[in-house]
């Protein structure tokens, strides 16, 4: 009986201090991050509406690229024949790409340019000595057809794809040419590409980059790549031609693109200081007068990672550089004097701040952290329109770029918070500089989603099929893919969902239940397609 008594004082005693603690420290905190939770959601809805109403009106007067700048087919010329197209240079990195080098290689042979007007540049970081042979090898088939093709290999991966771009900007046979054109192993340009992208550059001076659309040729593969299909539509389609028709400008994607050398050169060349080298290249020639040119209708196949572990690297890379990219260039976008003021609002605000980091942030704090704990805070109230109806706004206004995939839009919601997880990390990490900061994982591609049914615009459709299928099976040991800050922070909210489903307080539970679920369902690593090795 004593001892009932003790552990109901210490039990008292507890809970006063529990009590304390909460309205002197919880409340007040918890109460200042909504406020800050608020304002952010606020502003990447209004940051949404603007870009959704420009691409929108785009679309209703139908004011493509070809409308806004000079554009002409090139044709080859009565007294000068194939002189009349510029030279290109075409420059495909590579590392280890076993199972997807002969797709880049391939479809970039197959261009329909003259072959004395380009010069295809695989720059191949490789380790795998079976591979380097394997890529070497293919080089050598197609330059025997006639293709002027170069192989070119260092002996360190210092400054990984920077240090290899900015290498292959040394050779003497670039100086023969004008532009570049640069895709990733996995990416399988149209044989037209070319001849709709280069006029922009031809024939407008102060266009520096031209750039194409992704398509996913994977994207039905599992349900983790029909998300990343509607976030990166909504990137294309919407973010994209907003910033190429507003402003002209928007962040290089690394691939599928067309750049004017004396730009790059303008810009300072590639740098290796953070893992977003485009994104550094496209800021410094933005900064410099230089304009961008978006073309949605020019599409290049690639793939979306299938396997949580790659995409989450690839989501490390793409969320840590770009805050560690704005650490090092806020104060040279504030003292630049070649851009107009406005241009400078638009990169420090709305490209970086509330694109690159509010984002993020928010997603994670408010969706994550403080909707739950406000349930067990009873003195603490989020305002309807900032919980249901402005996130509810923002959710249509990304899925709009996938209309087809609306249905998926709860899923793709659930996970979207899921992954703000690792990029709230990331981009803390670039703002710190610290840890991880200069990670670089080359993406795993597993190559047999690469299958075109259609081949007709190829030279030999033999040779752009993959290499290795790898196998795709059930994982039999689920310890081997736990992801434990998932299983953490769904057991979290779902303690929460019980705690206000018990009290009724909030009546937050069916979202806590769901995100919760989903939390554990992508902790237990049911999710993506499992590669055994990967």
């Amino acid at each position: 009986m004593a001892a009932i008594t003790e552990t109901a004082a210490v039990m008292a005693v507890l809970v006063q201090v529990w009590n304390l603690v909460r309205v002197t420290l919880v409340v007040p905190l918890l109460r200042l991050a909504i406020f800050l939770s608020l304002m952010m959601t606020v502003m990447i809805l209004v940051e949404k509406v603007f870009v959704g109403m420009v691409s929108l009106t785009v679309r209703i007067i139908r004011l493509k690229p070809e409308k806004r700048y000079r554009w002409e087919p090139m044709r080859p010329d009565l007294e000068t024949g194939n002189l009349a197209y510029p030279m290109v240079l075409i420059q495909i990195p590579m590392y280890n790409e076993k199972e997807v080098y002969k797709l880049s290689i391939g479809a970039a042979c197959s261009l329909d340019w003259p072959s004395d007007r380009m010069i295809i540049q695989v720059l191949d970081d490789s380790t795998d000595p079976i591979v380097k042979d394997l890529v070497e090898l293919e080089c050598q088939k197609w330059k025997s057809n006639g293709v002027k093709i170069t192989y070119e290999v260092r002996d360190n991966r210092q400054g990984y794809k920077a240090g290899a771009l900015k290498e292959g900007m040394k050779y003497d046979y670039v100086q023969e040419c004008d532009y570049v054109a640069m895709f990733d192993a996995d990416f399988q340009p149209e044989s037209d590409f070319l001849l709709r992208t280069i006029p922009f550059l031809v024939y407008n001076p102060d266009i520096a980059l031209v750039q194409a659309r992704w398509k996913f040729v994977n994207a039905d593969e599992c349900m983790m790549t029909r998300i990343q299909e509607m976030s990166l539509d909504y990137h294309f389609k919407i973010e994209q031609e907003a910033g190429s028709s507003t402003f002209a400008f928007f962040g290089f994607n690394g691939t599928a693109g067309v750049w004017r050398i004396k730009a790059i050169d303008d810009a300072g060349g590639w740098k290796d200081r953070t893992t977003v080298e485009d994104m550094d290249l496209a800021v410094r020639a933005g900064l410099k007068g230089w304009k961008f040119v978006y073309v949605g209708d020019v599409h290049v196949k690639s793939e979306l990672p299938s396997t949580f572990k790659a995409y989450r690297y690839q989501q490390h890379r793409w969320s840590c550089g770009p805050a560690n990219l704005f650490k090092k260039m806020a104060m040279e976008i504030v003292t630049n004097e070649n851009v107009s003021m406005w241009k400078k609002f638009h990169l420090l605000y709305s490209f970086f701040f509330v694109g690159k980091i509010v984002a993020h942030t928010v997603t994670f704090i408010f969706y994550c952290i403080v909707i739950p704990v406000s349930v067990i805070v009873p003195e603490v109230e989020i305002p309807q329109w900032g919980v249901v109806y402005v996130p509810t706004l923002i959710t249509f206004c990304k899925a709009f770029g996938t209309p087809s995939s609306i249905h998926l839009v709860i899923f793709w919601l659930l996970f979207e918070n899921v992954m703000s997880l690792h990029r709230i990390k990331a981009a803390l990490t670039g703002l710190l500089d610290a840890g991880r900061v200069n990670e670089w994982i080359v993406t795993e591609k597993l190559g047999d989603a690469h299958k075109p049914k259609n081949t007709d615009n190829f030279q030999d459709s033999s040779n752009i099929q993959p290499l290795i299928n790898k196998p795709k099976k059930t994982q039999t040991n689920i310890w081997q893919r736990f992801y434990f800050s998932e299983i953490w922070i769904g057991l979290f909210m779902l303690s929460c969902g019980c705690f206000d489903l018990a009290t009724r307080q909030q009546g937050y539970f069916i979202y806590l239940f769901l995100q919760g679920f989903a939390f554990l369902f992508i902790g237990f690593g049911y999710v993506g397609t499992y590669v055994p090795g990967s």
